[in-house]
């Protein structure tokens, strides 16, 4: 399995207290706020991308919040997406 980075952008900053019950859900994430926005980082572990970003979506609506979208940088994107030259049929 490959390691997938994401973010996870919440509607509310979790308190000291939501945010530990939000890491007995899980280990591999950062929780931050940036400009006044919170935000959990994943570096979670699955056979896909899609996978990865599922489960940490039932994992954080199960520690009882919301999330108002995904973000995935660019260079992720690109990488799931380019094929080398070889691989492309003419």
């Amino acid at each position: 399995m490959k390691v997938h980075e994401f973010t996870l952008i919440l509607t509310t900053e979790p308190t000291e207290e939501e945010a530990d019950k939000l890491f007995s859900f899980f280990d591999d994430a950062t929780l931050a706020t940036s400009v006044g926005v919170p935000q959990i980082h994943f570096h979670r572990e699955a056979a896909s991308l899609e996978e990865a970003i599922d489960s940490a979506l039932i994992h954080v609506r199960e520690s009882g919040f919301e999330v108002i979208r995904v973000e995935i940088e660019p260079e992720v994107v690109l990488q799931k997406t380019h094929r080398p030259q070889s691989q492309i049929a003419t």
